[in-house]
């Protein structure tokens, strides 16, 4: 599969019912230090998904712009917000949002920005924000790499239980070795930005608690695990049950996350 657009057909209510929520007062407090985030500023969110990053900007009072190319999300997002009038949702993509020239005085992009081609989107980014305008990336999810969690959990436990899941999609899922490094986006901001970019970055760390059904659908909300047609489909869903059964404890398995929050003022061209 390579239209990124159409990664996430099929997945859209388990990503909405188990993927973990962003953490809306860390992000916004950390926004609003950092760049003086305002509840008048309208907010462009790229690759909304169904709207998860858009609710946290919901809650500042600002009037946001979703723009998602896949139509499953974007339908799911149409039902869950239905009744919000200040969230405005377009079929388009992050490097050709439909967006007016200098139009945006925030644009934010979350889990989906890995997908993106970083240099097009970036170009978009400029030409749809104010003079003086600010790019939020924000991404939230399970931990991938020991480096990443908080000292106090870098226990054996949870060392053998994040290269248990890595081992388990680098071997099992669909093509998990081409887009792993596009997770790792955050570690290069400064590269991704420019060096005369005003930057600002934080981690946030959590947990998420999983029993085997959440666990499953949050599995099935990745994209590079086999949904329910592909042949191997059956065999993937024992070998994730053994995982959860060994690595779990009371039928709940607790999987670390980090919120990477990353924040950046374009120099003028």
């Amino acid at each position: 599969m390579t239209d990124n657009t159409q990664r996430f057909t099929g997945r859209a209510e388990d990503y909405d019912r188990y993927r973990q929520r962003y953490p809306a007062a860390e992000i916004l407090n950390r926004l609003r230090a950092w760049c003086g985030l305002e509840p008048n500023w309208l907010v462009a969110d790229i690759g909304a998904g169904t709207g998860m990053l858009s609710e946290v900007f919901r809650e500042s009072g600002n009037r946001v712009i979703a723009i998602e190319p896949n139509a499953d999300m974007r339908e799911r997002m149409h039902v869950l917000f239905a009744a919000t009038p200040q969230l405005e949702i377009l079929n388009a993509t992050a490097e050709a949002t439909t967006l007016s020239n200098a139009s945006i005085d925030l644009v934010a992009a979350g889990r989906a920005f890995h997908w993106f081609d970083p240099q097009r989107a970036l170009a978009e980014f400029r030409r749809i924000l104010k003079p003086g305008g600010w790019v939020a990336l924000v991404s939230q999810g399970r931990t991938h790499q020991i480096a990443d969690l908080a000292p106090a959990d870098r226990t054996p436990a949870y060392t053998q239980q994040i290269a248990g899941f890595e081992q388990l999609l680098t071997e099992r899922g669909t093509d998990y070795n081409r887009v792993r490094a596009g997770y790792r986006i955050h570690d290069n901001m400064r590269g991704l930005f420019g060096p005369q970019a005003e930057l600002h970055q934080a981690q946030v760390h959590g947990v998420q608690q999983l029993d085997w059904p959440a666990f499953r659908g949050h599995c099935m909300s990745l994209s590079v695990i086999h949904q329910p047609d592909h042949p191997n489909h059956e065999a993937f869903q024992r070998e994730l049950r053994h995982y959860f059964d060994a690595h779990g404890s009371a039928g709940i398995l607790t999987m670390p996350t980090t919120c990477y929050i990353t924040v950046a003022r374009l120099p003028a061209e």
